[in-house]
């Protein structure tokens, strides 16, 4: 379709959203989201067969107003938590959800590779972990109490500990992203080439099972969680190297925004991580075994719907699917 015919065609929609957004118009919450998805649409098109031309600016313009005034009004009828949390991150999960793969895919394929250096070099775990971790852990498998390490210090000393590492990683992970993604990459190589090396290292002295069923009680979330703020750095990454329609600064600020939030999201599974290994890993040992894996479960479902399902389901709700 030529240019022209596609704004005459669709002028009288765009002009209608205007006099919405001016307030100079009333319309539903419901048919103030289906112009919206409209104006998307227009601006999808737009961007794929004329991306110089001014109508393409002035629909991202268009769809910007109308993305704020749609979920705004939607907002004023929720408590902000509950939308941040239960709205606004799962549509920019699922609108980012590639960096997300990206981060799995980047996490195991280096976790691939600390278990193949340990399973190969016998020198490897004590190049990653250090030779007093090792050897520290080697005497506890052999006093039968392979999770021994996880039992120093006080409850609460190792809560905020542990919170206070695990923050900072992901902080740095996210941050990272301002080096164009490479400084994130980095954090993801080291941390899963350590955590492959741990359970490598575990199996290799006959205390798989007791790893898993310790370390993971509290793993699930944190190492989750960290996939996650990696992906946040790739975003901020690629705002900067493709800005795609937008100006390189415009990008980056939107990526910035949206890998900010998605970062956010994540300091509750943090945190519930820090409170797991502080209060209940230690007790790994003299659980029931059934009632470690329930943990582990219950964490990996949990923190799994969140970030890979319930995106799909809340961009259904408000029709982006199409």
């Amino acid at each position: 379709m030529r240019e022209v015919a596609f704004i005459k065609q669709n002028k009288e929609k765009w002009l209608e959203f205007e006099q919405v957004i001016s307030n100079k118009e009333k319309k539903s919450p419901d048919d103030i989201a289906n112009l919206h998805i409209k104006i998307m649409n227009d601006l999808v098109y737009a961007q794929t067969y004329y991306p110089k031309s001014k109508v393409t600016l002035y629909l991202n313009k268009l769809a910007k107003s109308s993305f704020d005034k749609v979920y705004h009004s939607k907002r004023r009828n929720r408590n902000v938590f509950l939308y941040f949390f239960f709205d606004k991150v799962p549509l920019l999960s699922y609108q980012y959800r590639k960096y997300i793969y990206l981060s799995f895919i980047v996490f195991f394929a280096c976790f691939l590779i600390g278990l193949l250096s340990t399973f190969n070099d016998d020198s490897f775990a004590r190049q990653i972990l250090g030779d007093n971790y090792v050897n520290q852990t080697i005497e506890n498998i052999e006093s039968g109490d392979a999770m021994a390490i996880y039992k120093g210090g006080s409850n609460w000393g190792t809560f905020i500990g542990i919170y206070d590492n695990n923050q900072r990683v992901g902080l740095n992970m996210f941050l990272s992203g301002l080096f164009l993604g490479i400084g994130t990459g980095f954090y993801v190589v080291y941390n899963a080439i350590m955590v492959a090396v741990f359970q490598a290292f575990f199996y290799q002295h006959n205390s798989l099972f007791d790893s898993l069923k310790g370390i993971w009680i509290h793993g699930t979330y944190e190492i989750f969680s960290m996939i996650i703020e990696a992906a946040a750095g790739y975003i901020i990454g690629a705002s900067i190297l493709f800005p795609g329609a937008f100006k390189r600064l415009e990008s980056f600020k939107r990526g910035m925004k949206a890998a900010f939030y998605i970062f956010i999201s994540t300091i509750p599974f943090t945190l519930i991580a820090a409170f797991l290994e502080g209060y209940i890993t230690r007790y790994a040992n003299i659980m029931p075994t059934f009632v470690c894996f329930l943990i582990i479960g219950f964490s990996l479902i949990s923190i799994s719907y969140y970030y890979l399902v319930l995106p799909f389901k809340v961009a259904n709700k408000h029709q982006l699917l199409s």
